[in-house]
């Protein structure tokens, strides 16, 4: 399985982003993407996720009403669209893969940098 993400970049505050990611390979039937996020000297955080049923769909409270996260593509391609950005959501944003049943993701892209700047 490989899982590939991109569409980060460098934004002022209050603009916009769409990171996509795209897994191929040998995927389970069913899985689920998470989008994580690491800022500089801090841990990793969930950021979104979508399952295989549509309403199946995370987001943190805390970015509800700013990110967004949709599946297309047969599935294999979610996006984070991410707007009125903000400097403190500069990060490095990942995408990975949970296998059914699994409470950990199995599989990891490599990760985006979102630079925002104020």
């Amino acid at each position: 399985v490989q899982l590939q993400a991109s569409g980060g970049g460098s934004v002022q505050a209050e603009g916009s982003l769409r990171l996509t990611c795209t897994a191929s390979g040998r995927t389970p039937s069913t899985y689920t993407i998470g989008w994580f996020r690491q800022a500089p000297g801090k841990e990793r955080d969930l950021v979104a996720a979508v399952g295989w049923r549509d309403d199946d769909i995370y987001v943190a409270d805390f970015l509800k009403g700013r990110f967004t996260i949709t599946r297309a593509n047969a599935k294999r391609t979610v996006y984070l669209h991410m707007d009125n950005l903000k400097p403190g959501d500069t990060a490095v944003y990942s995408c990975a893969l949970r296998s059914p049943g699994r409470i950990k993701y199995d599989y990891w892209g490599r990760g985006t940098l979102v630079t925002v700047s104020s």
